[in-house]
């Protein structure tokens, strides 16, 4: 059954006009007719089972039926610190994540950080992303969207009140039993495709965080959050 992110009020025995986004998904690219059943959920708590019972050209209204409280969310409360990187990178790193279950992202600039984005038009991109974080909830079955917070500079980030457990990936320094005492409320920190600089990773240790590498390789940007967090969710769920 497919599964619908909706910026509407939902409750149960009600029926509810689809927004332009879901009309066009479910009914223009779907095809769906009258009598067709999806799943919907507005990021506030929970699923709705929805039928759809009345189509036009271009709208169309679904009767609300059964509530569903099972958010499918992670054990562990996760913020990803991840610095941000240019083109499929940052897409890929984002959709994985929301995946695997992160809380919210935290977007980053640092030294060798590939982007900024200051001005008013760099809000298109991140609402591209807080899409993509929409349509790995839709797809995975998460309830909560995880949001995607403007960028500050990791220096500002690391002043930040942050949760107990503070993670940074640094490939040759890892310390040892790095989550033998680890929480379930983390702050993961990864660097962009050049790494974290060694003064930012020293001043990430001032702040409390904890060096860990994975392995022996370096992994690119885009895939150490799909490793960490892989891991986080294996020893600590």
């Amino acid at each position: 059954m497919p599964r619908f992110f909706i910026e509407a009020d939902l409750a149960e025995n009600t029926s509810v006009e689809l927004t332009e986004t879901v009309f066009h998904h479910w009914v223009k690219v779907l095809r769906a007719q009258v009598g067709e059943q999806a799943i919907l959920f507005n990021g506030q708590g929970g699923e709705y089972q929805a039928e759809l019972i009345e189509v036009a050209k271009k709208s169309a209204v679904v009767q609300i039926s059964d509530f569903n409280p099972n958010n499918r969310t992670s054990a562990i409360r996760t913020l990803l610190g991840q610095v941000m990187s240019k083109g499929d990178r940052m897409d890929y790193a984002i959709q994985k994540a929301v995946e695997l279950g992160v809380s919210n992202i935290q977007l980053l600039t640092s030294e060798r950080c590939e982007m900024r984005l200051k001005y008013d038009r760099d809000q298109k991109k991140l609402d591209h992303w807080q899409g993509i974080a929409v349509a790995a909830c839709e797809q995975c079955g998460l309830n909560i969207v995880p949001q995607i917070l403007p960028p500050m500079s990791l220096e500002k980030w690391l002043e930040t009140e942050l949760p107990e457990t503070r993670l940074v990936l640094a490939p040759n320094k890892d310390e040892a039993d790095v989550l033998t005492k680890a929480t379930h409320d983390i702050a993961l920190l990864i660097g962009p495709e050049g790494g974290l600089s060694e003064a930012e990773i020293a001043a990430s240790n001032q702040k409390g965080f904890v060096n860990w590498c994975i392995g022996q390789r370096v992994l690119r940007t885009e895939t150490a959050p799909v490793v960490a967090l892989s891991i986080l969710n294996y020893k600590l769920v």
